[in-house]
């Protein structure tokens, strides 16, 4: 598999990366542990070579997991994760809301990019990717209590220790990272993006091409919707929180599954699934640098890793763009 630049930092990336949001069993009605790892290990067999996890998915369970699947494969692997959504740091922090644990246990999330909460944090992602470097570490979302300055200061002292390889932010508009420029080095940032979430287009993307900062976008198959795979007939587990989002709701869906019909003469040409021409069609779009897919199963591993070898023509990225387009926002 290619691997592609990020930003002026030494890392290279594949165009896929595999998201571990999933594995974590948060928010997705559960995992299976093995299973899990099984995934992970097909992904860096079939060329997958960064692994993207965050403290938050699980409660630190994602990294556990992500841990014990590279034991003995560490060298083959760009290990991303994150900081600054914190469950155990009562009375700092932003934007409070109630996550209920794997346990059934309610706790508080706030967004915690302060210096000493981001060198106490990484010690435990250390610890449970059992690594002593992170290649990428990304600010997961921005924290409006915690000055830039000093959430920088903690990510570039990390850097001169050698714990972290490079710095990256998730969810930033490009005035924040812009802010952060003045401070330090920015190797990526994380947005969502799909074809139902082209926001970007407008700002982020101009921006991350202008500075030379990669562009890791998540989300490209819209939590499994554009894959086609989720049917009319298709319930959701308790703990799953697809079942409440906009694009998922009936109608909503039904409108998703007749835009795909209109795709399915283009993957059939390239003989490949919709989710592999919604992937393709995500990291063939100018400025971004790789797409963050997830995976439950060694099989979807495979699948997500061949859509990388898919080449589609202008004329075809004009022609899906242009479905998509005719689609417009989801119904509330």
């Amino acid at each position: 598999m290619e691997h592609r630049q990020l930003g002026t930092s030494g890392l290279r990336v594949p165009p896929i990366i595999f998201g571990a949001w999933a594995v974590g069993g948060w928010y997705w009605g559960g995992q299976d542990d093995a299973a899990s790892i099984r995934a992970i290990r097909a992904a860096l067999d079939a060329g997958i070579s960064c692994i993207d996890t965050a403290p938050i998915y699980g409660m630190g369970h994602s990294e556990e997991i992500v841990g014990k699947a590279i034991q003995g494969r560490r060298h083959e692997v760009l290990l991303a994760t994150k900081c600054g959504l914190r469950w155990d740091t009562p009375g700092q922090g932003s934007n409070p809301w109630t996550y209920k644990g794997l346990d059934g246990t309610e706790r508080t999330v706030v967004r915690n990019l302060r210096k000493a909460a981001i060198l106490a944090e990484v010690e435990q992602s250390l610890r449970r990717l059992g690594t002593d470097v992170i290649d990428l570490y990304q600010c997961h979302w921005p924290d409006s209590s915690a000055p830039l300055a000093e959430t920088m200061d903690a990510l570039v002292t990390l850097k001169q220790q050698g714990k972290v390889r490079a710095i990256g932010v998730s969810n930033f508009t490009p005035e924040m990272m812009a802010e952060c420029l003045r401070h330090g080095p920015l190797a990526s940032d994380q947005p969502k993006y799909s074809l139902l979430a082209r926001d970007i287009e407008a700002d982020v993307l101009p921006f991350c091409r202008q500075h030379n900062i990669g562009v890791i976008v998540y989300s490209p198959l819209e939590q499994g919707l554009l894959t086609g795979k989720v049917t009319m007939d298709r319930t959701f587990a308790e703990g799953d929180y697809r079942a409440g989002r906009p694009w998922f709701q009936p109608a909503n869906r039904q409108r998703v599954l007749d835009a795909l019909e209109r795709v399915k003469p283009i993957a059939a040409a390239h003989n490949a699934t919709l989710g592999q021409v919604a992937i393709a069609w995500t990291i063939a779009q100018p400025g971004v640098t790789a797409a963050i897919v997830g995976a439950r199963t060694p099989e979807q591993a495979r699948e997500n890793a061949q859509a990388a070898s898919i080449r589609l023509s202008a004329a075809e990225l004009q022609a899906i763009r242009k479905v998509f387009d005719d689609l417009g926002k989801p119904d509330t």
